[in-house]
């Protein structure tokens, strides 16, 4: 390569880094406020916490609720983030697939177990539910769809850590708020213990008399695709149709066919 079609080649590199959509990069600001802020803001808040005017806040929030990504409550004036976000990312991610694959699966586990379940992915340095499945049952405890749990605690978070590659892991575990080397080692050696029985269960870290079982999902390239998780809860009146350990055979085989419907195949035994 000459001089020249070394400029042309640093240019371009140049060019793609001053590349900017300042409305684009607006919008996606909002919608990142918004998710700190749930409840809903007015364009003077929306202005003043992202420290612009209102002017050019106005533009975008207009625009925005024009093509159905915010509603405003005529009442108070507040924005909040329609239901169409979660509808467009849910069908442009991988999180689809999974949902379509993993939802008669969980649908049955539910009538079989009268328990509920939900799936967890990891969503940078968290895990977040992207489905789930109610208690068919007259009582059941549940986890609200878009919760976002803990990875570095939670019988989700555990499992989608395990079953990582150790390199890919390490690089996850570096994204995470700095700990200390001590928790750090009890993680792996929680993590160890997960991989060699193949499945986490553990209390509930947000509910007392729940026990979180969780098993991996894999995709069809081996990897983990995402957490399945059971808040086994026991009942006194009557509706309990599996106990701890039934339950837990019962999600790991719904972990296992879910697996195989995203292409996964078993290794061979050695």
């Amino acid at each position: 390569m000459g001089p020249s079609d070394a400029k042309v080649e640093r240019g371009e590199a140049a060019g793609k880094r001053a590349y900017s959509a300042p409305a684009l990069e607006k919008g996606i600001e909002i919608l990142e406020l918004f998710a700190k802020d749930p409840g809903g803001l007015t364009i003077s808040e929306i202005a003043q916490r992202l420290e612009r005017s209102i002017s050019e806040v106005f533009r975008i929030i207009i625009v925005m609720e024009r093509l159905a990504w915010l509603r405003k409550d005529p009442t108070n004036d507040r924005y909040t983030v329609s239901y169409r976000v979660l509808d467009v990312a849910f069908r442009a991610t991988p999180a689809h697939t999974l949902s379509n694959v993993a939802a008669p699966i969980m649908h049955q586990l539910s009538i079989d177990t009268n328990q509920s379940c939900h799936l967890v992915v990891r969503t940078g340095a968290h895990a977040t539910v992207i489905h789930r499945q109610e208690s068919i049952g007259p009582v059941g405890f549940g986890i609200r769809l878009g919760t976002v749990v803990d990875i570095m605690t939670s019988c989700s978070g555990h499992v989608l850590l395990a079953f990582t590659a150790p390199q890919r892991r390490a690089t996850m575990l570096r994204e995470l708020p700095k700990t200390g080397d001590r928790a750090l080692k009890d993680l792996e050696k929680r993590l160890e213990a997960v991989r060699l029985q193949g499945y986490e269960m553990q209390p509930s870290t947000r509910a007392a008399g729940v026990t979180d079982i969780s098993f991996p999902i894999f995709g069809f390239d081996g990897h983990v695709s995402a957490a399945i998780t059971v808040p086994f809860l026991v009942t006194i009146d009557g509706s309990q149709k599996t106990d701890l350990d039934r339950t837990r055979q019962m999600l790991g085989e719904g972990a296992e066919r879910i697996s195989e419907g995203l292409g996964w195949v078993a290794p061979a035994p050695e």
